[in-house]
């Protein structure tokens, strides 16, 4: 026999504990039994044996998964348990590490409430993707239920005081008992068929869980999930939980609730219409203000009531520039000259042939910049002019009478209101191409219907 071959007890604990939790049955399994040698440790973990008539497990369940129990274990408890199978090294004993515990009886349907809600949770059928908006202003809701229920009143109920211009359909259905589940599908479907229908409701009142138990039949779920239109779950209690829960677009605490989740009050958006509606007249007085004050303004500003004085203004300001450049190239042509008999006499007095012929070059290209220099002061002079003069345009008043505005004169006077003319008076009207001559024969006022 070989060193190497030989284990330490160690070695052979840990290669068993591998082996158990690579094992993906024994990782997540659950196991019925009773309950006995329950401690609850000063740490929180519980400890205890789950046993049957022909054999026993050690089980451990830490302080992190029992702080969640809904009843208190005890010795004799008939409990199914939640866990994986791990060997416990120190001890090299295999035992059962809980993660959920529920008595027996009523811990089978549990069981099957979980199995189902995993498997159909693994589909995807409780994917928040899947869940559809309701409809903000439904006009007709189908309501799958038992007719004789109180839950039914209390829904037409709650419908009708929120939104009254509702309609509603009822589509009988059996909600308790071994046909139930087969009744709700049917009920799903004929819903379905009927094209105008914008929400269902699918619920019962409250009850013990057997009572509620059709809602957890994964039939119904696949019913539920299969609908065109959005289901709203509405099923028991606030503290109760199905399937169906899950599978709808919309799980309500009771039915009363699906019923206030299905239509908005009416008063609460005729509240916010009215406010709008307040907003907005504000909002319209504010820019009719507003409007009116930039009005005046333009009425009263310089340019409107002396369109005349600023023409005259801008030209003497053109005037003056022409001026001011007129004497500068004068100066400078005055200057050039100085400088060009200047070097003529240089050439004279030197009577240099190759410097008369630099000093010729010279001059052409002087005179060639200088030439250069008045086309371009003179086009820049153009273009302010001619700018200046298209502003003016723009602000004549008879510029606005080509647009189709007229004047009104009486004895060469300007008339701004109706209130400065009477019946009978002679006025003169003036338009873009000449004048016309009237006589009033009726005067109306704005905002008044009579005339007067």
């Amino acid at each position: 026999m070989k060193a190497s071959e030989i284990w330490s007890v160690s070695q052979v604990n840990k290669y068993m504990k591998q082996r158990l939790e690579r094992d993906e049955q024994l990782s997540d399994l659950w196991i019925r039994g009773e309950i006995s040698n329950f401690t609850h440790h000063s740490s929180g973990h519980m400890y205890f044996t789950l046993k049957d008539k022909d054999s026993r497990i050690k089980a451990i369940m830490f302080q992190s998964y029992n702080r969640f129990l809904k009843f208190v274990p005890k010795d004799g408890t008939k409990a199914i348990v939640r866990g994986s199978i791990s060997v416990f090294e120190r001890d090299g004993a295999y035992q059962l590490y809980a993660r959920e515990m529920q008595p027996d009886g009523l811990g089978s349907l549990y069981l099957a409430f979980e199995q189902l809600k995993e498997k159909l949770s693994r589909e995807g059928l409780f994917a928040p993707e899947r869940k559809r908006q309701l409809p903000l202003f439904p006009r007709k809701i189908g309501i799958v239920t038992s007719p004789t229920g109180a839950a039914l009143r209390d829904m037409c109920t709650t419908i009708k005081r929120r939104l009254p211009q509702t309609a509603i359909v009822v589509i009988p259905a059996l909600v308790q008992g071994v046909e139930a589940p087969a009744s709700i599908i049917r009920a799903i479907q004929q819903a379905n068929r009927q094209a105008d229908l914008d929400v269902l409701i699918v619920g019962r009142g409250g009850g013990s869980i057997e009572e509620l138990w059709a809602f957890n039949d994964e039939y119904v779920a696949r019913a539920i999930s299969a609908s065109a239109i959005p289901i709203i779950s509405a099923v028991g209690h606030e503290t109760d939980f199905t399937i169906a829960d899950f599978v709808a677009d919309v799980r309500a605490a009771t039915p009363t609730a699906a019923a206030e989740l299905a239509v908005p009050h009416y008063m609460e958006y005729l509240g916010k219409v009215r406010q709008t509606e307040e907003r907005l007249h504000r909002a319209m007085h504010v820019h009719l203000q507003t409007e009116r004050k930039r009005l005046a303004q333009l009425q009263n500003s310089y340019a409107l009531r002396k369109p005349q004085r600023r023409l005259d203004e801008s030209r003497q300001r053109i005037e003056d520039a022409r001026l001011r450049l007129e004497s500068t190239l004068a100066l400078k042509v005055r200057r050039e000259r100085e400088r060009i008999n200047y070097l003529q006499q240089l050439v004279k007095r030197t009577r240099l042939p190759e410097q008369l012929g630099q000093r010729q070059s010279d001059l052409r290209s002087t005179l060639k910049k200088l030439d250069q220099l008045m086309e371009k002061k003179v086009t820049e002079a153009r273009y302010t002019w001619n700018h200046a003069l298209a502003q003016l345009d723009a602000l004549s008043p008879l510029k606005i009478m080509q647009r189709g505005y007229s004047l009104v004169y009486q004895d060469g006077k300007l008339m701004k209101s109706v209130d400065d003319i009477a019946t009978g008076d002679k006025l003169v009207i003036r338009l873009k191409d000449g004048t016309v001559g009237t006589e009033v024969r009726e005067i109306i006022r704005e905002g008044t219907e009579d005339g007067s």
